[in-house]
């Protein structure tokens, strides 16, 4: 079923609207990805230029991902569980929903103005202001609109974050998003500064051995439809132990699936403390977000995630089931 974005404002008032607030906290999802962390950097830096007070939190007190660690204000990213500044304004970035935002919903309650800015079409909109655009290719290009409407300087901090979030979410201008907005902002961006060689490298030229091994023991557990247009693997804790493998060396397991000639929906099952996390990829029409809300997650057309509650075993047959995979690798017979 589509699903109808909600949106009760414009960009143009959004700006208005904070140009009269001073203490900004600015919050996204729950495992944030380089669009996520750097849409809400480069906001952040927008709003300093203007002598606005900002404070970025993380959904989850969590580490964020050691390949993002070179966007400028990384370190200076706060769990929102032990964050104790004040809470004016409380803007969403790159996330639809309360459940999502995790541990920063308290602040979003706190907050005398709340806002939305995000890509993600939902149904429902959760906070005073949202503005939600599903056919921008990053939320970070909205933000990089935004911040021209703010007044600010775009310079090399705010288009080095939001280039971040334009590239990855577009898998490098690969994906269905990648549109002809998307390269005149990519263009604007790297005009203001961003290095696309520099941003790069870290992502997607500086893998761990613990990853590369990882990627095996993902292939080992692959199992294809049969008639080769859906792939499933997991990974349990299990192998990112005997790996010494960490979460974020998982993210590229999804896209080695993808990548496979006549597959056309790929999903990863990554193993988790008392729940299993899905990531879903797809090529061409296929919409994996449908997929995703099907076990209340959500995302995008050709990219969406959900966390499954249950045991990894249940999970690979679940999902092997939803996607026609007849005889999947189950965690035990791999064990074997």
């Amino acid at each position: 079923m589509a699903v109808t974005p909600q949106t009760n404002t414009t960009l143009v008032a959004i700006a208005e609207a904070l140009r009269g607030r001073d203490h900004f906290v600015i919050g996204g999802h729950v495992s944030p990805d380089g669009d996520c962390l750097g849409s809400q950097l480069a906001l952040a830096a927008a709003l300093r230029q203007a002598g606005k007070e900002c404070a970025c939190v993380l959904a989850r007190d969590e580490e964020p991902p050691h390949d993002l660690s070179f966007l400028p204000g990384f370190g200076g990213l706060v769990p929102a569980a032990r964050y104790e500044g004040p809470c004016e304004v409380f803007i969403a970035v790159d996330v639809p929903t309360v459940e999502r935002i995790g541990d920063a919903a308290r602040l979003q309650e706190e907050a005398s103005l709340t806002v939305t800015i995000d890509h993600h079409a939902v149904s429902g909109v959760m906070s005073q202001l949202s503005y939600t655009d599903p056919d921008a290719a990053s939320t970070s290009l909205l933000i990089w609109e935004l911040a021209a409407l703010l007044g600010a300087e775009r310079d090399r901090i705010v288009a080095t974050c939001c280039y971040t979030g334009l590239m990855t979410d577009t898998g490098r201008f690969q994906y269905q998003n990648t549109s002809p907005a998307a390269f005149v902002g990519a263009a604007e961006m790297v005009a203001a500064g961003a290095e696309p060689h520099v941003i790069a490298r870290p992502i997607y030229q500086s893998r761990t051995l613990a990853s590369i091994q990882l990627e095996g023991r993902n292939v080992d557990h692959m199992a294809i439809s049969e008639d080769g247009t859906a792939a499933l693997s997991w990974l349990s804790l299990a192998d990112f132990s005997a790996c010494g493998a960490v979460k974020a060396d998982a993210e590229p397991m999804v896209d080695v699936l993808r990548c496979i000639e006549g597959v056309q929906v790929a999903c990863m099952l990554r193993e988790q403390e008392g729940e299993v996390r899905g990531s879903l990829r797809a090529k061409d029409a296929v919409d994996v977000a449908a997929i995703a809300r099907e076990f209340g997650g959500g995302g995008h057309t050709a990219a969406a995630g959900f966390t499954f509650h249950g045991t990894l075993a249940e999970a690979v047959d679940t999902l092997a089931a939803r996607l026609g995979i007849e005889h999947p690798c189950r965690p035990a017979e791999a064990a074997r």
